[in-house]
């Protein structure tokens, strides 16, 4: 599709994988000079294209397979091809268990042994119907349970703070299963939402509880990612008799075909930083693809025209010190001047994933109030 038209709000650099001097039309200053010369530097120390041949470490030879990619040491994948994975979460977190929500697990993919975790407020009234929030968590489409503390904690407030049916999917995990894997996923759990709509064996607590009607689709980092394609996917009447009335996406995992302007000056010290950003591509995306992949591009020259497509309204939630806010910001005016419904919130002085990796912050709580806002105006009918 053609470009955007829309300018970034913060600037981006006429840089493409890999670097070639030919993209440069016009006589650099000196300004631009500094910044080209700081642009091979970043290109020299990482490559953001999908695997090849040569290992991302160079190791010194041994007959004994050695790690060639470590994703925060929950995920190894080691020369020989294997794979290790740690049955530990991301940290050892300790929340304190709230008693206001219950929760428990279902198999939503007998084809793929994949769960939903249910999360409903205690002191919901008899014949109370709440709104049904889909969440799909973060962690570069390689790592992530429903299953962590720390996600298990920030579900628990989403559904006591925004009195909701809160639905926590797990999905398939890269390198193992790469792209598109896990937003096939997505898709099939809202059609198994859609089925516990009309089908014979519907939960108990969906049946109870639930308004099919007021059914928001959300996510953060990778999740946030696989929102943006639900809303591409169903819209909001693409999933009758199930409506849904909105998107949220969180720091959502998306891409540019240039590296922005906060990617290349991302501190090497950020809970995500331009290494790992090149680490999740290499494992998560299908081989020999780069970051102009449709999976995270969602205006590149692979991607599907959105001019036409009706997304529903969409809320950007975005964090200040994100490597990733220009590309958010970028997304939300895009789809703006697109005619779309786009709601924009930044969160002041947070990184990458604190939604989750804080679940019991100031910051979460900003976010789940703006979350609660846009919940209560597309539900009014006033977006």
């Amino acid at each position: 599709m053609k470009s955007p038209t829309y300018q970034p709000l913060r600037s981006t650099n006429p840089l493409r994988y890999g670097f070639s001097d030919s993209v440069f039309t016009h006589s650099p200053s000196l300004h631009t000079q500094k910044q080209r010369s700081k642009q091979k530097q970043a290109l020299d120390h990482i490559t953001m294209a999908a695997p090849t041949d040569t290992p991302a470490t160079t190791p010194t030879p041994t007959n004994e397979p050695y790690v060639v990619e470590d994703c925060r040491g929950l995920l190894k994948v080691m020369s020989d091809g294997s794979i290790i994975r740690s049955a530990n979460p991301l940290a050892a977190f300790n929340f304190p268990d709230d008693s206001a929500v219950k929760s428990k697990d279902l198999l939503f993919s007998s084809t793929h042994s994949l769960y939903v975790r249910l999360y409903r407020p205690v002191k919901t009234p008899p014949n109370t119907k709440l709104p049904i929030m889909i969440f799909f968590y973060g962690g570069g489409f390689c790592i992530g349970s429903r299953t962590w503390p720390n996600n298990h904690a920030l579900c628990r407030r989403l559904s006591a703070e925004l009195s909701a049916l809160v639905l926590s999917f797990d999905y398939r995990l890269a390198p193992e299963h790469r792209l598109p894997a896990a937003i096939e996923d997505a898709e099939a759990a809202l059609l198994w939402l859609k089925s516990q709509c009309t089908g014979p064996n519907t939960d108990p607590w969906l049946a109870e509880s639930g308004d099919f009607s007021m059914v928001f689709i959300s996510g953060e980092s990778a999740g946030g990612n696989m929102t943006h394609h639900m809303a591409v996917k169903f819209g909001s009447t693409g999933l009758s008799p199930v409506q849904i009335r909105g998107f949220i996406l969180i720091m959502p995992g998306l891409l540019e075909t240039e590296l922005t302007r906060s990617e290349l000056e991302c501190p090497k010290s950020a809970f995500l930083n331009l290494d790992a950003c090149a680490r999740y591509l290499r494992l998560a995306l299908p081989v020999g693809a780069t970051r102009e992949h449709p999976a995270f591009n969602p205006f590149g020259p692979e991607s599907p025209n959105l001019e036409n497509v009706n997304m529903g309204p969409i809320l950007v939630i975005a964090a200040e010190s994100d490597i990733l806010i220009d590309s958010n910001l970028n997304y939300a005016n895009w789809l703006k001047e697109m005619g779309k419904k786009v709601e924009l919130v930044q969160i002041a002085g947070e990184e990458h994933a604190f939604f989750s990796i804080k679940p019991l912050s100031e910051a979460t709580g900003e976010a789940i109030q703006a979350i609660g806002r846009f919940m209560n105006k597309t539900s009014s009918g006033s977006d």
